[in-house]
């Protein structure tokens, strides 16, 4: 989405989080963050376990206060307001119902308790959920409804106040595949549709690749890459997001000569090959060189097509259903490629121990300093 022409819905800067300050087992969670997440976007915190992002998102909720920094949403200063008096709502990755309310009464607590007349309690109550497709099961309890049927209710519950900013912890976590799978649309769909900021919470990349506008990887406390799911995937900016983010091989390389946006390169024991790269490099430097598996092709091991190809062993194939995915030796690195099933360049395997030649994509290349 295009951020620049809407309204910032929270803005947190340099903002800081270290629990037990102070004492022998202190630790850092989070370390001078600065995000600007925009109203009516879908905004996802991505990284492994213990990066950081559930810190920050409780920090928006109010469930935590940051160490240090400022935390705005949409320009008002929260810093010093209790979750109740923050225009955010949350959901949890283990839902929270109340067992003994119905499902209507579950989604309609949060307006009573605000004081509500029964009248708009009603209409809203019902209104939620049939935004999510719950309105059937109004009468159920929690503990006759499917994990998929919960997290609908527990969505409704917390969109039923009206919050400016939704807040969604691993929602989908304890879900199976297949479900999950679906429940990544039906959220990106009810974001679309109510036009409430989401931020959204989890460790699945296929996740914040398949729903997001733009997605914060953090790792050990730190934003290491800001962008869109195109941005993050195809032009990621360090080591770790290039491997957190979907497979990438990551090959080390020697820098031969750099000018202006091109090097060249050699990878050890392979050859040289030259690359577009915007990293400021000189000759002698030591890099590392990224690589997504479906952006190598593959050739005929006598073609002069291009003086970038590279020879390279095959060491293993396997069928994955749509594709065909090799482990190749290149030079004294062992990489993955991988082709669509159905043929590369008319051949449809590779059996082990056979030279072939290898090449890349245009502008699949990125160059990493090391």
């Amino acid at each position: 989405m295009n951020t620049s022409t809407v309204t910032t819905a929270a803005s947190l800067e340099n903002v800081a989080k270290i629990f037990n300050q102070g004492a022998t087992n202190e630790f850092v969670a989070l370390e001078d963050v600065s995000l600007d997440i925009a109203e009516n976007e879908f905004f996802t915190l991505l990284g492994p376990s213990g990066c950081g992002k559930t810190t920050l998102l409780r920090i928006l909720a109010g469930f935590e206060h940051a160490t240090r920094g400022s935390v705005e949403i949409f320009g008002d200063q929260v810093a010093h307001l209790p979750p109740n008096r923050r225009p955010v709502n949350t959901v949890f990755q283990h839902y929270a119902l109340f067992p003994h309310l119905s499902v209507y009464e579950n989604v309609g607590f949060a307006l009573k308790m605000q004081g509500v007349d029964k009248a708009e309690i009603n209409k809203t109550a019902n209104e939620m959920l049939a935004l999510v497709h719950m309105d059937a099961f109004a009468d159920r309890k929690p503990d006759q409804l499917s994990g998929g049927q919960k997290q609908r209710v527990a969505l409704a519950r917390a969109l039923a106040p009206h919050p400016k900013i939704l807040l969604l912890d691993e929602p989908l976590s304890a879900l199976d595949l297949k479900l999950r799978q679906a429940m990544r649309w039906e959220l990106k769909a009810l974001q679309r549709e109510t036009g409430i900021t989401f931020v959204f919470v989890t460790h699945d990349q296929d996740e914040a690749l398949t729903m997001s506008d733009r997605i914060a990887v953090i790792s050990q406390g730190h934003v290491q890459q800001l962008g869109s799911p195109t941005q993050i995937y195809e032009y990621p900016e360090n080591r770790f997001v290039a491997d957190f983010i979907g497979e990438s091989n990551l090959i080390d390389i020697a820098i031969i000569s750099a000018g202006k946006g091109i090097a060249e390169v050699e990878i050890s024991d392979a050859g040289k090959i030259t690359v577009e790269t915007d990293v400021p490099l000189q000759k002698g430097d030591k890099a590392t060189l990224s690589i997504r598996p479906e952006r190598i092709v593959f050739y005929d091991k006598k073609s002069k097509e291009n003086k970038s190809i590279l020879p390279a062993t095959v060491l293993s194939q396997a069928y994955l259903g749509n594709a065909n995915e090799f482990r190749l030796t290149l030079g004294n690195s062992e990489i993955v490629a991988r082709a669509p099933q159905g043929g590369v360049r008319g051949q449809l395997s590779y059996e082990p121990g056979t030279q072939i030649a290898i090449g890349f994509e245009p502008d699949a290349i990125r160059i990493l300093r090391s």
